[in-house]
Order: structure tokens, then C-alpha cells, then sequence
């Protein structure tokens, strides 16, 4: 199929995730990828372009990885499909206890089908959870400001982006959201004083450990993971991490919780998770599952067609094989000083705000400062200097979509130190052009 074959299929029945589709219709021109490798996608007309965001946060081992492939292969030769219900099958068993030896603290795995109903699954067990226990009134949840913790009604309730909840307000369910910053001493007074004082009627406090991906790649302080995991031991509430974007290895440590040494009592994946497969799984404490195993007729309603199938376990597992024989949180260490010299470079451009990085992951804030939160919305995700340097960058071969007036790269783990390099030099220049041209 020709490139203009696709694209006047895809701009007559095709509906994009994020996209003001009368404006994307009557003047967008997108990429048309056909194929990939490694940390490049290939468009129609044969070009390459580094894959910035490793195709929103998954492909962390890049694409089409030969033991991936041929971990999916060797499944489908065997077992394709089979439900979970009431049916055990090598690969989800296996998967789970290797999950749960990668993951201290956990002792169980509930499947799911993408990192949005992970968390989903780990809303509905935190409110099980206290049923169980006789506190009917803990129904409250507590998350940060800027959070963003998936797609479903539940947890676009948990998510701190006012742009993204206000279509839906009229159905979310009570979550009260609290500030975080780098010097968290004051936001976590917010934090204390809410669990303190309204404890008996909060669930759970719902995190990104680290870093808030969708909220423009903004970092906090481990101190206030640590402090916070302390607090919830204290008054009584279930911490649940939200590690879709920030486990495996994309802030340096395989977890992003690792960065404060504590354990959650719910903890969430997905992307990354199973790289080319869409599947998600919620890890639990044992004090979580033993709650719903301790009666025999109590059990978790809840669960999916797709949930811990066959050809999506056996590929996370490949996944975790390859962390470990491959060394790629060694090879985050070794690229990542990388990473923090280019932003040091940014800072210093003229109508650069602030910059960040984290492990593999980094960002830039264009523009105006914005105070106050709703301000810093309509900037964020509103805001044109990202699209200028998302433009900038796709004419030099790079893919760099952004989050407004906030502009950043989460590259393959696995990137070669040439493509790195390039790709950062890029995002450089690109930003330097974007802006002189403004």
C-alpha cells in the first residue's frame, strides 16, 4: 500500500488517541511508519527517525528485539490463547513468581490487559480490601498533583490533570489530589495533614514513585516516597505505585520505588511490562491477598479475556530474562551521565524555563512561567512551543512528540551510544531553532 493509500484510509475511518481531529484532518500531514529497528522508525517514503519516546514509554528494549520475537513465535507454536479462569498454564505461573522475585515485597499477580486497568484492578482491591476489614467508610483516594494514572473511569478519577478529568467530572469517583515538589517539605505537610486527619475515610494514596510522566516529566525528592510510605504505615492507608512508566529501569533502578529502599502495598505495570504485547499486571503485599484468601466464598470480581494470556506472559518473561542477561539497568548507568550533560546544554538557551532528567527520561520547559495550577495547565498541555520543536526535530529525523510547552525524550534503554548521542543533539538544535524563531 502506497503512502497516500494509508493516509487516506486512516483520515477517513480512524480516530486518534489525544487529537483535535477537525484540526488533524484538514492540516495535519503525520509520519506514516511502516516498519522499525532498534531505536528507529521507518516512514513510507524510507525515512528513518529516532524513536524519542519509545513509542509512548514501551519499546524500552527497542524494537522488534530478536529474543522478543522469537519468545512470541515459540508460544504460538505451543498455546495461543487460553482464559485464566479456573485454567493454570505455564507461562502466566511462571511469570508470576518471577515477578514477584524482581519485585521485594510482592507475593502475588493479578493479570491484566494494559497498565490503565492495573490500576484499575488495584483501585477496586484497595476498596475490597477494606470491605473486608469492616471499614466501609474508606472510600477516598489521595493522589498528586499532576498525576496521570491511566484511561479507565477509575483512573481517570486518580488522575491530576483538570484538562483530561473535566469532560467525565460528573462520574468520577472522590480523590483528593496534593502538591509535590523537588523541595517536598511543605507539600508533604499537605500530604500529613490529610492522612491524618481524614484517614478513616482514604483507601489508598495513589503515586508515580519519582517521576510524573504525563505531567510534563516533572521529578520529586525519594525523601518524600520514604516519608510516605512511613505515613501510610501510621494512619492506617494502603500506598499503592503506579510504576507503568517508571518501573523497568526508566529512571535507573529496575523500580522507580527502589530510589527510596520501600515496597508499596499495590504495585502497577504495564507498558514496558510485555513491550509489543498490550498486558498489564497489579503485584500485591501478602497482607492484600491474604485479606481476600482468608474466607472461602471472598473472591476478587474481577478480570479480563486477555489477562495473563499465554503468548503476552511469555514475552514479559523474555523481558525479564533480557534485563537481567543483557544488563540494561547497567546500561541506564552508563548512558544516562549522557542525558544529564545535554540538559545542562539546554538550560542555557534562550527561552528554556527549566530543565530535568531522571534516568533515561528528560525534559524541558518552554515559555512563560506559570504559577498557579491551572495557569500551568493551559500552558502545559495547550501550548505551541512543543508542537515548533516537535516539528523542528521530525524534519531532522527525530520523533519527539511532546506535552505542550513541555518537550522531552524517553528513548530506548537499549539505544546505541551513536544514536544517543545524535538523538540528543537534535532535540538540542531543534529547541534552539524553535525558539529563535518564535
Amino acid at each position: 500500500m502506497t503512502r497516500d493509500q494509508i493516509l487516506a484510509l486512516d483520515k477517513a475511518y480512524v480516530w486518534h488517541p489525544y487529537t483535535a481531529m477537525r484540526v488533524y484532518l484538514d492540516e495535519v500531514d503525520p509520519l506514516v511508519i511502516v516498519r522499525a529497528e532498534g531505536s528507529r522508525l521507518f516512514d513510507a517514503d524510507g525515512r528513518a527517525y529516532l524513536d524519542g519516546n519509545a513509542s509512548w514509554w514501551t519499546a524500552t528494549l527497542g524494537h522488534r528485539h530478536p529474543r522478543i520475537l522469537a519468545a512470541m513465535k515459540r508460544q504460538l507454536d505451543t498455546l495461543d490463547h487460553c482464559a485464566l479462569g479456573g485454567i493454570a498454564h505455564e507461562q502466566a505461573a511462571a511469570l508470576g513468581a518471577e515477578l514477584c522475585a524482581a519485585a521485594p515485597g510482592m507475593a502475588r499477580v493479578f493479570y491484566t490487559d494494559n497498565g490503565s486497568t492495573a490500576v484499575e484492578a488495584a483501585v477496586k482491591l484497595s476498596l475490597q480490601y477494606w470491605v473486608l476489614h469492616g471499614a466501609t467508610r474508606k472510600t477516598r483516594f489521595v493522589a498528586l498533583e499532576g498525576a496521570f494514572h491511566g484511561e479507565t473511569v477509575g483512573a481517570t478519577s486518580l488522575g491530576g490533570v483538570e484538562i483530561f478529568r473535566r469532560p467525565f467530572a460528573d462520574v468520577l469517583f472522590d480523590c483528593v489530589h496534593v502538591p509535590v515538589d523537588d523541595g517536598h517539605a511543605r507539600a508533604f505537610d499537605a500530604m500529613r495533614g490529610l492522612l491524618e486527619r481524614d484517614h478513616d475515610t482514604i483507601a489508598a494514596v495513589v503515586v508515580e514513585p519519582i517521576l510524573q510522566g504525563a505531567a510534563g516529566m516533572r521529578t520529586y525528592a525519594a525523601s518524600y516516597l520514604a516519608e510516605l510510605r512511613a505515613l501510610c504505615d501510621r494512619t492506617g492507608v494502603l500506598l499503592v505505585f503506579d510504576e507503568v512508566f517508571t518501573g523497568y529501569g526508566r529512571t535507573g533502578p529496575m523500580w522507580g520505588a527502589e530510589h527510596a529502599g520501600v515496597a508499596p502495598d499495590l504495585m502497577c505495570l504495564g507498558k514496558a511490562f510485555a513491550q509489543i504485547i498490550p498486558m498489564g499486571a497489579t503485584l500485591v503485599a501478602p497482607r492484600v491477598f491474604d485479606a481476600f484468601a482468608r474466607e472461602r466464598d471472598t473472591a476478587f470480581f474481577y478480570g479480563h479475556t486477555f489477562c495473563g494470556n499465554p503468548i503476552g506472559a511469555a514475552v514479559a518473561r523474555e523481558v525479564l530474562a533480557v534485563y537481567t542477561e543483557e544488563d540494561v539497568l547497567g546500561q541506564v548507568a552508563a548512558k544516562a551521565p549522557r542525558i544529564v550533560r545535554a540538559t545542562e546544554r539546554i538550560a542555557r538557551i534562550d527561552g528554556v524555563r527549566h530543565v530535568r532528567s531522571v534516568g533515561m527520561a528528560c525534559a524541558a520547559d518552554l515559555g512563560e512561567d506559570a504559577s498557579a495550577q491551572e495557569s500551568l495547565e493551559e500552558a502545559g498541555y495547550l501550548g505551541t512551543a512543543g508542537w515548533r520543536v516537535y516539528a523542528e526535530a521530525r524534519k531532522r529525523g527525530v520523533y519527539a512528540r511532546p506535552l505542550g510547552d513541555t518537550v522531552y525524550l524517553c528513548p530506548p534503554l537499549t539505544i546505541a551510544d551513536a544514536d544517543l548521542d545524535e538523538l540528543l543533539a537534535v532535540f538540542e538544535e531543534s529547541i534552539t531553532v524553535a525558539l529563535d524563531r518564535h
